[in-house]
């Protein structure tokens, strides 16, 4: 009998020492990634994902962060993580804290309140969460905008933050609409979150949103544009803040948002995708500015006006998923440089949900996976015998599949999904992860002007992949080069871009590849061109010097007196082919109201040689944007225009009805002849 009693006090002593092991072995996996990555974010030691549904809320909790959504419309109202009971600013109502919102008619906003709440998925791993409503002609009409709306919230086991796509849908006979804009936005406690963070290179704290009020600061030529005269915080005086100074294209809008220093605590928005978005990769949003705020851009007219297709007609049934993107919280330990472990955390969470995507998580229909998607691959390459008699590789063009439409109506196209990639130095692409349906293959190459668009269409079926083999792209070229400017690239960025007043500057556009974001940069070419304006000399010249990068209007000081402005090309054709045609291949990179006449060594002629007529809603200029839409003109010239000897271009904005009146060019070229 002692030997069976110590037999089992030995039992009890092993079992009690394996358990001490197990426990010290959880919490050190649980902390093992603490000291590399310095962030406090513990998802594992949380193993289940828990929901509560009541009148007034509903509550998601994963033990890492907790989201409170307002029963039934869908308004998220509370973000619990980190010892923050809300990150979100409490001093709003529930509707103005975290939502959706569109823009139609007539500027009307709609903040898409939802009738019902439906469990998509309750697991240990993961909640999915729908709040929907039905659009009815009958209560709805003129009130909300004409849609069938599904809001979706996920939020995962191990996972700080909380995913969100919607689901719009239009029957036959809703009633003609114009949706102007679409996103996600959230505002933050104002006296936590200071430290915004759109890139590497942009930056910094930032003002409070009371700053901005009259009180505090001067309207500058536009109301989103504002000089600091009396902030809060003295730093901040004689400083600059616009919206639009932190837009960036959709194919680099990937990570976004804002630090807490007090709490070593980051708010981000993540996009792994950009399908969902409008006007292809190279297309202008917003991110975050102050407030705090933080956006997800999906539909807008931003850069583009309403050049894109906004316009929705009853008989016209329309469907489509927006996201997902997820709302990433992380934190880091307050003695560390938090800022940069923040951030750099927040850039890991992205490519993990960029190689994670397309989700396998979600339950709508609207999102197939992996398996339910396919692929196109091939080879692009290049026919200008009057650059290289063999085809070259077209090196770093952007490809891509868009709704079948015209050469280019990708950058306009409102209503499809987009999926585009990069070739690589032998021309070659593969486009991964599209969704099933019918697309058009487009493209343009760096270096060369005009774009590719493939004559087939071209059909995804889930799972299947499509070979499209060697593809050539001819660039619109009727003779050879006798000079050029700038290079073909769809942006003014080559060009002169002047250093800004001192008095209006934004201390997170002062890298030098932000420097076209500065307030103001439209009125140095009155300073800088006082006695005349752009003479440009084929030969001497250089354009990256000698070429302003927006043609704008001359302001005298006097708003209601704006001149036009008339710009010079000046060069030497040794001679000159009477009886056969030149082609002035012109491409704008932006235009706003603007409409540019060009005439040929007499610049006092009644008609011009060629006009392109009134175009162009982009607003770049104002809007501290660097291109708006491409547009590409090849113009014929009749040899008599010309002259042995020296010759000149007149090129004349003739618009003057508002201060950015305006174009940018990308490239102006001047082909001899076809031999």
């Amino acid at each position: 009998m002692e030997k069976v009693a110590h037999r089992s006090h030995l039992g009890q002593l092993v079992l009690w020492l394996l358990m001490i092991v197990e426990l010290s072995l959880f919490y050190s996996a649980c902390s093992a990634e603490i000291p590399v990555r310095k962030i406090l974010n513990l998802g594992d030691c949380n193993p289940h994902v828990r929901l509560q549904i009541s009148h007034h809320n509903v509550v998601i909790d994963n033990g890492l962060i907790e989201v409170t959504i307002e029963n039934p419309s869908g308004h998220v109202t509370g973000i619990k993580y980190m010892g923050m009971d809300n990150v979100l600013e409490c001093g709003n109502p529930n509707s103005n804290r975290g939502y959706w919102d569109f823009v139609w008619d007539n500027s009307t906003f709609d903040k898409m309140e939802t009738k019902h709440v439906k469990v998509v998925a309750h697991t240990d791993e993961l909640v999915e969460i729908s709040f929907a409503k039905n659009w009815d002609f009958r209560t709805d009409h003129g009130k909300t905008v004409p849609l069938n709306i599904d809001k979706r919230f996920i939020v995962r086991r191990g996972v700080p933050g909380v995913y969100m796509y919607g689901i719009f849908e239009r029957q036959e006979d809703f009633p003609d609409a114009q949706i102007y804009q679409l996103r996600i936005v959230f505002k933050l406690k104002e006296d936590k979150f200071r430290f915004m963070a759109i890139s590497d290179t942009r930056q910094g704290v930032m003002p409070r949103g009371e700053d901005r009020d009259n009180t505090r600061s001067q309207t500058l030529a536009f109301k989103e544009a504002v000089l600091m005269t009396n902030p809060s915080n003295p730093q901040f005086r004689g400083e600059v803040d616009d919206k639009y100074q932190y837009s960036c294209e959709n194919k680099d809008n990937k990570l976004h948002g804002w630090i807490s220093d007090d709490d070593a605590v980051g708010f981000w928005i993540i996009t792994p995708s950009n399908e969902f978005r409008t006007g292809g990769p190279h297309k202008q949003d917003l991110t975050s500015h102050v407030g705090p705020i933080a956006l997800s851009m999906f539909v807008s007219t931003h850069y583009t006006g309403i050049d894109i297709d906004v316009t929705y007609k009853k008989g016209e049934a329309w469907r489509k998923a927006f996201g997902p993107v997820l709302i990433y919280l992380n934190s880091a330990s307050s003695d560390d440089d938090c800022r940069k472990t923040l951030w750099n955390d927040a850039k890991r969470q992205l490519s993990e949900e960029i190689e994670s995507w397309p989700y396998n998580f979600t339950r709508s229909e609207d999102l197939p996976h992996a398996g339910d998607r396919g692929e196109v691959c091939g080879q692009l390459l290049v026919r200008d015998r009057c650059v290289d008699e063999e085809l070259m590789q077209a090196q770093s063009a952007f490809v891509g599949l868009a709704v079948p439409g015209n050469v280019g109506s990708w950058q306009t196209e409102g209503k499809g999904y987009q999926f585009w990639t990069e070739t690589d130095n032998t021309g070659r692409f593969n486009i991964k992860n599209v969704r099933p349906g019918e697309y058009n293959l487009y493209a343009w190459v760096h270096g060369f002007i005009g774009d590719y668009k493939l004559d087939l269409s071209i059909t995804i079926q889930p799972g299947n992949k499509v070979n499209l083999g060697t593809l050539i792209y001819d660039p619109p070229r009727n003779g050879p080069t006798l000079w050029e400017i700038g290079i073909p690239d769809r942006t003014a960025a080559e060009f002169f871009i002047p250093e800004p007043d001192p008095t209006f500057v934004n201390p997170l556009c002062l890298d030098a590849a932000d420097k076209f974001r500065q307030y103001g940069l439209w009125d140095r070419y009155s300073d800088i061109y006082r006695h005349g304006d752009v003479v440009y000399t084929v030969g001497v010249s250089n354009y990256s010097r000698d070429w302003f990068f927006a043609h704008v209007l001359r302001n005298t000081g006097n708003i209601t007196d704006l001149s036009t402005t008339t710009w010079q090309i000046k060069y030497n054709l040794q001679d000159v082919n009477e009886k056969g045609n030149y082609t002035l291949q012109l491409a704008l990179a932006a235009a706003s109201y603007a409409e540019l006449q060009i005439r040929f060594n007499n610049p006092d002629a009644i008609q011009p040689c060629f006009t392109t007529t009134r175009i162009g809603y982009d607003n770049a200029v104002a809007r501290h944007g660097i291109h708006g839409l491409y547009r590409l003109y090849s113009i014929n010239i009749p040899g008599n225009r010309f002259i042995r000897g020296n010759n000149t271009v007149f090129l004349t904005q003739t618009r003057s009805h508002a201060l950015f009146d305006a174009v940018m060019y990308d490239y102006i070229r001047l082909e001899a002849p076809a031999v």
